[in-house]
């Protein structure tokens, strides 16, 4: 699907970004341009890679005419350049709006003027019911791909493809809770848990791999994908960790949600569900294509399934996380191995 392709990842020196290169770099795929901030990180990247498929070009998603010369020949944008960590979200929210609210505004225009085939700009489930400013940003992000995936519609052919997707929980990402709890779990300290009783989706980066795939093959001019992640309470998974490690110390430290995070998350809403389709592992879920005017035939047409029960939330649907999964998911990646990862 890549042949003969330049693809350009935003913020690709993070998970994302390798765990795609890792990937791809040896398919057909022409190039593979790693445009980020992190002038180390891409140093260490370029020594691991040492690929000639690989380009690297040092520079903000904030500056568009930088944005604008390095986005030349490029087929395909995953935009994964973001503020992703709540706390940090938290205590500097409008650094968060600029980056995940203008800076993906930049990366559609610039698209769009530079005639690139297909965006997939990549969320979370926090922007769903969203409390903290790392999830009202990407919320508010995601308005933004809605509107002018619109807009294209309107002036007729969409030649640009915006899509994007939400990730759930990822394992070992940095900063992720399970690099925390197995970190401890290595020096016999207690593990330090917000809340015991918190549910979180999960997904590997293999999944997330797919996820963006699948939502660039298949999705439409505004489309939303997500990937039907496993569920687990933060206790059992740190249960789970204690068995895979046979843990010397097993004590559980409470020490209470950080801010804006939630009990229980939701990866979509009541609304989107009514307009989502069922793909298999991914739900697709169909952009609300009405304008101002909600009085026509359009509106009568697309609501008549509004008249019906809202169907079971997408947590209800996947089956729980089990012992032998993450067992199976941490040998078959050598996750913990990798916890010191670009």
């Amino acid at each position: 699907m890549f042949e003969n392709k330049t693809i350009m990842i935003t913020g690709g020196t993070g998970s994302f970004g390798n765990a795609f290169i890792q990937r791809y770099i040896d398919s057909d795929v022409k190039k593979i341009v790693i445009f980020s901030r992190d002038e180390e990180k891409q140093d260490k990247m370029r020594l691991l890679y040492q690929n000639p498929k690989l380009k690297f070009i040092i520079g903000d998603v904030r500056d568009y005419s930088h944005l604008y010369n390095s986005m030349k020949n490029i087929d395909i944008v995953f935009h994964a350049a973001a503020f992703k960590q709540v706390p940090s979200c938290e205590f500097a929210p409008l650094e968060a709006t600029k980056t995940n609210v203008f800076g993906t505004d930049n990366v559609i225009n610039v698209a769009i003027e530079r005639g690139v085939s297909d965006v997939v700009c990549l969320s979370t489930g926090k922007a769903v019911y969203a409390i903290n400013a790392m999830g009202l940003s990407k919320a508010l992000m995601e308005k933004v791909i809605i509107n002018k995936a619109r807009e294209l519609r309107e002036d007729g052919e969409c030649k640009t493809k915006l899509k994007f997707i939400r990730f759930s929980n990822v394992f070992a990402t940095r900063g992720s809770a399970i690099n925390i709890f197995t970190q401890q779990i290595k020096n016999a300290q207690p593990v330090t848990v917000t809340n015991p009783d918190m549910k979180r989706s999960i997904m590997t980066m293999d999944e997330a791999v797919d996820l963006a795939v699948f939502a660039m093959e298949n999705g439409e001019c505004g489309d939303l994908f997500i990937y039907k992640a496993k569920r687990t309470s933060l206790r059992e998974l740190v249960e789970y960790l204690f068995e895979i490690y046979d843990a010397k110390n097993r004590e559980i430290q409470v020490i209470g949600a950080r801010h804006g995070e939630k009990l229980e998350e939701t990866i979509l809403s009541d609304d989107e569900l009514l307009r989502s389709v069922d793909m298999g592992d991914f739900v697709r879920v169909r952009m609300d294509r009405r304008g101002l005017n909600y009085v026509n035939k359009e509106f009568k047409t697309q609501n008549r399934r509004k008249a019906q029960q809202v169907p079971p939330k997408i947590e209800t649907q996947v089956p729980e996380l089990t012992l032998e999964y993450l067992k199976n998911i941490i040998q078959k990646h050598n996750l913990i191995h990798t916890l010191q990862c670009i």
